[in-house]
């Protein structure tokens, strides 16, 4: 018997070309969705990408370009590090190409219109109006018509097919009735021409086109921004000493890359020589520069300040963090909002459902106005094909998506799908852990007490830490690092209580109260009046003292980030619960959970029951936003509505997690919350427009108001409505990224 086994399936996004509005996009869409071996395919029109989720061993992306050809669209397939250069240069050449044919269409639309408004009468009129319009309708309109047959040929419509339809019936119409005025003379009507509408719907229609593009490379500054913080070429350091400069994509795991003064960093690595202050606000958000030493990390994107330096390629290519957050940017302004699905289904069947309009109109016509119903009903029917826009419905969502986005990263809130942009409005409850989310994440000396007040002290103090491996002696170190060493002997690191050492003949000690205890050593009421009150506050207290007595005590604690308290005062403004989930123990929890105003705290919990947590308030109907920084949030970050990771957190944190808080900041998250209410309002604003654009203009188009007031809508003001509508819509969208 054959056994079937599942095929794993590829994920992969390609730039789609040739499409020209919201209906293209469905189309195109479906054309891949149809083809044996994909599972999931979605166009996003706004940027123009097909995320598509296949079999590879069914189908490849190849077959989904030969797909998309006949139907009139293509496909880019290109290695990523290029593709973006050539869908710009793509994008620049269909521009500049659209700008000739809009400023050719307008310039030879002026005198068809002049003739058609003022001039009716005059010698000619009519040959002169053919002469300009031919040229608009069939060359710098052609791609109209070669559109809409492609589609024809699939038994589909898009907004191409409208237009085509519209402009060619009104083009063959005014050509009858120019050379066969006696059809109509003799049914004692006149014989009128419409070619200004037509050159004119096809020049605005263009010059619609043309704003909209555009708009389009407008909301999508925020991944060229991005991508300019990569240098194109590296210095690396061959075996011999020698250098040799190369391109950024030569790069291999393990060069050693030489970083001179004022240079970006090209790719993730490790220091490996010399030392440094690197800028990483790109990162974090933070101005001021970072000291890198030997084995610290560097990201790519940064940019070294004063000192030069040697570091080892740990991460190249795709899998540096900066091309993790380009590649971050460009799909959450790929993915689809919910709304967008929906709307989606609405441009696919709206082109069908014009038609039909279209057509019940010039029937009606035909049937209710005896005289003159023949020449009306085409008139009412090329205009309702004229004014109905699906690129306004279109162009509703995405566009505010992306600007969204873009504006996110921009202020350091990297959005990785719609989907979240779209719930974070909801959100009723936020779940934070504790270390490295509202904490530093790393302990530091907060207090320090000493007996008498001594270099000599802090010195030995410093020298003897300094030779400790013990992760609190880091933060004395740092905590006294502008102090000198002194040669001291005989260290000794004593496990589970501290270290020793001798200087000028006496032991010095370093470490926890039991070390002293042990070694008989007096410890001073003062002294022990402190340590004592810190013990409350949840620190970790560490003596340092001599053979007869304890000549300082120092509190150690993960220092609470300077804007955590304000972030949680303004989540708890904004009517939002708040929930502290730490591993650490009761004692440091409460502390914590007191000094930053968190009602809500759990301590000594464990990575599921974290998740547990986050199902629990589910169950009572919250929408959930999980905030965390390392592997042990991954799988609550995963069950929440709402995943946000800490940008200094591990990678794990932040590839589970649908946003990335760059710089660690907590305010961030209330600015996130509100860029998500600003989004979907834009949103929902946009939708608007596009319907009640579409409910008015279409009955008027199909001469409603005759009966009432005699009025008939010309279709070269339908052009301009139809035009106008995309551009309002786009442009309501750009308005987000002023607003505070």
């Amino acid at each position: 018997m054959a056994t079937t086994h599942k095929q794993t399936a590829i994920k992969e996004s390609f730039p789609v070309l040739n499409m020209t509005c919201a209906g293209c996009a469905a189309s195109s869409e479906s054309t891949v969705k149809a083809l044996p071996g994909v599972r999931e395919a979605s166009v996003n029109f706004a940027n123009a990408m097909l995320t598509v989720e296949y079999e590879p061993d069914t189908t490849n992306p190849t077959t989904m370009q030969e797909a998309l050809q006949s139907v009139g669209y293509d496909l880019l397939l290109e290695d990523e590090s290029t593709q973006q250069e050539t869908l710009e240069a793509l994008h620049e050449k269909k521009y500049r190409s659209l700008k000739n044919r809009t400023i050719w269409a307008i310039i030879s639309s002026l005198p068809v219109v002049v003739i058609g408004m003022f001039f009716m009468d005059m010698p000619y009129g009519n040959e002169i109006m053919l002469l300009f319009s031919t040229p608009v309708v069939l060359w710098l309109g052609r791609d109209f018509f070669i559109n809409a047959w492609k589609q024809a040929k699939h038994r589909s419509a898009n907004m191409d097919t409208l237009v085509a339809l519209s402009t060619g019936i009104a083009y063959i119409f005014s050509l009858f009735n120019m050379v066969y005025p006696e059809f109509w003379n003799a049914r004692g009507l006149e014989a009128h021409v419409y070619f200004e509408a037509a050159a004119v719907i096809i020049a605005f229609i263009l010059l619609g086109k043309l704003l909209e593009e555009r708009a389009k490379g407008n909301t999508s500054s925020a991944i060229k921004k991005l991508m300019g913080l990569q240098p194109k070429n590296v210095v690396v350091m061959l075996p011999d000493g020698t250098e040799k400069q190369i391109a950024i994509e030569d790069v291999r795991l393990d060069n050693i890359i030489l970083v001179k003064p004022g240079e970006k960093i090209a790719v993730d690595g490790i220091v490996t020589s010399g030392n440094s202050y690197v800028d990483e606000s790109m990162l974090s958000g933070e101005p001021i520069p970072v000291e890198k030493r030997e084995n610290e990390k560097v990201f790519a994107g940064t940019i070294n300040q004063k000192g030069s330096f040697q570091f080892k390629a740990t991460k190249v290519g795709k899998d540096t963090m900066l091309a993790q957050i380009i590649k971050m940017v460009q799909d959450a302004q790929g993915s689809k909002a919910p709304v967008q699905k929906l709307v989606d289904k609405i441009a696919g069947i709206f082109v069908p459902v014009v038609m039909g309009v279209a057509l019940v109109t010039f029937i009606l016509w035909l049937v209710l106005d005896g005289n003159e119903g023949l020449v009306h009903g085409l008139l009412a029917a090329v205009t309702v094909l004229v004014i109905a826009c699906p690129c306004a419905l279109g162009l509703a969502t995405p566009t505010a998506i992306m600007v969204g986005v873009g504006k996110g990263a921009e202020r350091g809130i990297l959005i990785k799908d719609a989907e979240s942009l779209e719930l974070a409005k909801n959100v009723d409850a936020i779940i934070l852990d504790k270390t490295g989310t509202i904490t530093e994440g790393k302990p530091e000396v907060t207090d320090a007490r000493w007996l008498r007040d001594n270099d000599t002290d802090k010195q030995l103090l410093f020298s003897l830490e300094k030779q400790s491996e013990h992760p609190l002696a880091d933060a004395v170190v740092k905590h006294l690092e502008s102090t000198q060493t002194l040669p001291i002997s005989s260290f000794d690191s004593i496990t589970g209580k501290g270290a020793k050492a001798v200087f000028e003949g006496e032991d010095y000690y370093a470490g926890n109260k039991k070390l002293l205890t042990e070694n008989g050593i007096q410890i001073s009421p003062e002294l022990q009046q402190y340590a004592d009150t810190w013990s409350t506050q949840s620190k970790t207290v560490i003596w340092f003292a001599n053979s007869q007595e304890a000549l300082a005590v120092l509190a150690i604690s993960d220092k609470i980030k300077e804007t955590s308290v304000e972030a949680i005062q303004q989540l708890k403004d904004m009517e939002i619960e708040l929930y502290m989930l730490t591993g650490d123990n009761e004692a440091t929890a409460k502390a914590i959970a007191e000094q930053t105003g968190i009602p809500h705290y759990e301590a000594e919990v464990l990575p599921q029951q974290k998740a547990d947590f986050v199902k629990k308030l589910h169950q009572q109907g919250k929408v959930v936003a999980m905030v965390g920084d390392g592997i042990n949030d991954s799988t609550a970050l995963a069950t929440a509505d709402v995943s946000i990771a800490m940008g200094k957190g591990s990678d794990i944190a932040m590839d589970v997690a649908k946003m990335t808080i760059i710089s660690s900041d907590l305010k961030k998250i209330p600015e996130a919350i509100r860029l998500s209410k600003q989004t979907v309002a834009t949103i929902k604003q946009n939708l608007f427009w596009a319907f009640i654009y579409n409910l008015i203009g279409i009955p008027i188009a199909a001469g409603i108001l005759y009966p009432i007031n005699g009025f008939l809508l010309n279709p070269m003001i339908a052009g301009a409505a139809m035009a106008l509508s995309s551009v309002s819509v786009v442009s309501n969208s750009l308005r987000l990224k002023w607003k505070k």
